[in-house]
Formats: C-alpha cells, structure tokens, sequence
C-alpha cells in the first residue's frame, strides 16, 4: 500500500534506544544450539518491540523438535501453551491451496479450468476477462484482481453464511487492474473465491471441508474456523498496537467472507503437524493428506513476485519461495489487526518452523516478518542481516510529541504576529515574508490536510483504522489541526501585517 512507505520514510528518521517490557520463555529443551540460539534471538526480538505473547515450534523431519514460549497469551500474563490458539492470518491461504490440491487429486478441479466453470454466476467490469480466470490464476496470484478489494473485504464484518458469495458477486462492477495471467497481485479475493470453488466441487462447506480433509487426518484438535469455538478452547488474546503500547481487544469481530483468505485459528503444535505433512511429502503419522507429486508443485516457484521492477522472491500455490545459498526458503506471513504469524519449511536441512504472536499493527508487520524471517535464516545456518526495528517503539512513542509541536509553533507563530502588530519595525520584508511566513507554511499545512484528506477518501478508512488506528489517528488529528490553522493564520497575517497595502 502507498501508506505504509509512507510512514516507514517518516518514521525511519527517528534513531534512538528504548526500554522495554520483558517475556517468560519455556517449552521443549533441546540439546542443538541452533534451536535454542534462534529462540533466544526471537525473545530479544520481541522484548525490543514490547509483544505480549508469542509462541514457537520448530519440526524436524516427522517430528516436533523445539518448542518455546514468550510472554503471555492474555493479560493476566498466562503463558501461552502449545495448545493456545492464535488467528495465523494468510498462512490461511496455504490451507485452501491444498484444499484445491486435494480436489484436483479427486478429479473434482482442473487447475486449468476458467473459474466460471464452478462459480457460473462470476461476472467482472470487463466480461472477457472474468471468462478467462482460472483456477491456477487465483492460486498463483495472477488473476488480474487488485489488491484493494481484498484489502476492504477485511473490514466487512457481515458474520452470514452468505457473505462469501455476497462479496464475490460484488465485483461485477470491477475492473481487473491487469489482463488474466501477466502479472502478479497478492489480493486476498484471488483465494476467497477458491473457498467459494471448494464448496461448489466439493459439495461441502468450507469449513466442514477443511475439519474432514485436513484438520482431522492432521490430528490438528485445537485449530478452528470460527472464533467462538476457539474462545472456549483458549484463544490467545490479541492485541492491537497503539503507539507500541499492546492494547487487547478480546472481542474484535471477524471477516467471515475473508476466511479462506486468513482467517483459521491455529495452535502452535497444530501448526507442527501441519508443517510435518509439508516436509514429509503430505505424510504426517501415516496419514496422507495430499501426494507427495502434489506438494511438490505447491512448493514450487511458478511466477515472480516484483515490486517497482525488482524481483523479490517467486510465488507457488499458496507459498512464496525465496532461494538461498543452503537451499529454497518456502513461506508465508500472515496478519489480522490483532495477531501476526509466520511459517517456513527449510526442505534442504529437513526443518521448519512457525511462529505465532498476539499483537499486530501494520508497520509491526515489517518488523515482526523481518525478524521471523532472521530466525529462518538462522535455522538454515545463514548468516542474520542486522536491522533498525529495534528504534521502531521509541520511534512511535515519539509521534505522539508531533501535535504537540505543531500547536506549540502555532503558538510561537501566533506571538511572532502580535510583536509584529506592536512594532511594525520588526516585520519582515516582502520577499522573506512571503516565502518563509506564508509559502513555506502553507505548504507544510497543506501536506498534513492533503494526508488527512487521502485517509478520509480513499476508500479505505475502517480497514486503515483497523490495521494502523494509531497512524490514522494522529494524521487525522494534525490534518484537522492544521485546515483550522490554515484559515485563522491567512486572516491573522492579512490582518496584522496589512498585505492588502504595501508594506513599508
């Protein structure tokens, strides 16, 4: 999204050192350093940042071979357990890619196939791209669908049973942003209409198709589709960041029509079996969930992921891949407004890893996947890159200071145009007056309105609220700030300096 450069650029500036809240950590012992070096290097990590809670599983081969906690899983300061639910986000998306996967198996979904063989009532803007969709397109993020309708459909919190389809019907009247195949978009509608395939192929709901297909035969007993039930099997408390301050918020809603998207809830030892059956060929304690040919293509590179021109990683069917010197890097990130997660799969050293934390905001996000992605790494025996995340607490602490400033050079402005009233003397001359007391203002105000405006009307603002409340807020408070001060100052300087008449 254009907002989040945005803010990195602003908050990036700030450098400085701060003190944060320490985290318990436990779990299974192991005797492999590189385990416990990666859960130590995890708890700095999310100390610095000032999480509440997390909790870590490593898998090697058929087996879960570290576990660590951090923190707590809700405010009374309880630790989390392997057991503890948490929302995984998109890592969501790789549970209805091999939801697909086990259809095309079955012969019930041809990859191949245009999407309005299984949803005939699909309609778009531009009717001849709708009809060339397929099912592959949606999985590799290729469909030409943009990100923003995606994006919003996460604040659409309509809890029926019919707001998948509600959703996907609305876009009759979109435009793809690119022809069907060309390029790729991580849009969250690509993989909510596979829900929807999944149901019309399968005969089944969605939800019911993935406790049969895949929750059961992954013996995956605390992993849930719907928030009530994981509440009453302990859910972790998330937690939405607010000037790096973990705010819980229990009874947030959820965007029923983005489940397949990214909204299951998983536990840490869950997530383990999971990502067994992912190393082991779709095997987990004898049981088969999908070929070993048919987790294979999933974890292969098929399409680049780009960014501005520069080729960042490549994506599969519901995973990105990153190569590396020891071996591919296959993995997800996901994120709700109130919980991160990561996973990964190391197939060269026969490692994975997940890690799930109960607290989000969406700057957080690139800080909380960078240092995810570090543990990776570090479990690959690669070496860590350094990072600056460490400033990113201080750094918002700091911005609460930013409207306080402003209204603090209202005030000296204010008692600049007084002194100039008594002593006209002390007024500046024409040029320097226009260029440093009124251009130069007027612009910085009207950048701060011209933010505000574009959080108000893009379209966007309950799912910007939701993801950056506290960026949102702040822009909004200075933007309303400064309109107010554009109109008082333009008066007051006409009044007090006579712009009318020539200055003397």
């Amino acid at each position: 999204m254009q907002y989040k450069n945005w803010i990195i650029l602003l908050f990036s500036l700030t450098l400085a050192f701060a003190l944060f809240s320490p985290g318990a950590a436990g779990g299974i012992p192991s005797t492999n350093n590189n385990y416990t070096e990666t859960g130590t290097y995890i708890q700095e990590q999310l100390q610095t940042l000032n999480i509440p809670g997390a909790y870590l599983v490593i898998v090697e081969g058929d087996r879960i071979a570290y576990t660590q906690e951090f923190g707590g899983a809700s405010p009374d300061g309880s630790p989390p357990t392997p057991q503890t639910p948490f929302f995984i986000g998109s890592l969501t998306k790789s549970f209805t890619a091999l939801a697909i996967m086990q259809l095309v198996e079955a012969g019930k979904v041809n990859l191949d196939a245009p999407i309005q063989e299984y949803l005939p009532w699909f309609a778009l803007a531009d009717p001849q791209a709708a009809a060339q969709i397929t099912v592959r397109h949606l999985l590799t993020q290729t469909s030409g669908l943009s990100t923003i309708p995606g994006m919003t459909g996460l604040s659409d919190f309509d809890s029926s049973p019919q707001a998948m389809e509600r959703q996907a019907r609305a876009l009759a009247g979109l435009l793809p942003a690119n022809p069907p195949g060309e390029f790729f978009e991580y849009s969250n509608t690509n993989f909510n209409l596979l829900g929807l395939i999944i149901e019309a192929a399968s005969g089944e709901k969605y939800a019911d198709y993935l406790q049969t297909h895949i929750f059961t035969p992954l013996d995956m007993r605390r992993t849930f589709t719907d928030k009530s039930a994981a509440r009453q099997n302990g859910l972790a408390v998330g937690h939405q960041l607010w000037f790096s301050l973990p705010i819980p918020v229990p009874d947030l809603p959820v965007p029923a029509g983005s489940l397949p998207s990214g909204q299951l809830i998983s536990s840490a030892e869950d997530m383990g079996h999971y990502l067994i059956a992912q190393l082991n060929a779709g095997t987990y304690a004898d049981r088969q969930v999908l070929s070993a040919q048919g987790m294979a293509q999933m974890h292969e590179p098929l399409v680049k992921v780009s960014i501005a021109g520069n080729e960042m990683s490549s994506y599969g069917l519901g995973w990105f891949i990153n190569q590396t010197g020891h071996g591919p890097l296959i993995f997800h990130d996901g994120e709700v407004p109130d919980f991160f997660s990561y996973m990964a799969l190391m197939p060269d050293q026969d490692r994975a890893m997940v890690l799930l934390v109960n607290a989000n905001e969406q700057v957080y996000n690139y800080a909380l996947w960078n240092l995810s992605e570090n543990a990776a790494l570090k479990l690959m025996d690669l070496p860590v890159p350094g990072n600056c995340w460490g400033v990113l607490p201080w750094a918002m602490r700091t911005a609460l200071l930013l409207p306080v400033l402003q209204l603090a050079a209202i005030c000296i402005s204010m008692r600049r145009f007084t002194r100039w009233q008594k002593d006209p003397a002390c007024r500046p001359g024409v040029l320097r007056l226009w260029l440093l007391h009124i251009l130069l203002p007027t612009l910085l105000n009207l950048l701060l309105v011209s933010s505000a405006a574009a959080i108000l009307f893009s379209g966007m603002l309950p799912f910007i609220m939701l993801f950056m409340g506290d960026i949102a807020a702040l822009l909004l408070l200075m933007g309303a700030i400064a309109l107010v001060w554009l109109g008082v100052r333009f008066v007051v300087i006409l009044k007090v300096c006579r712009l009318s008449h020539p200055i003397e």
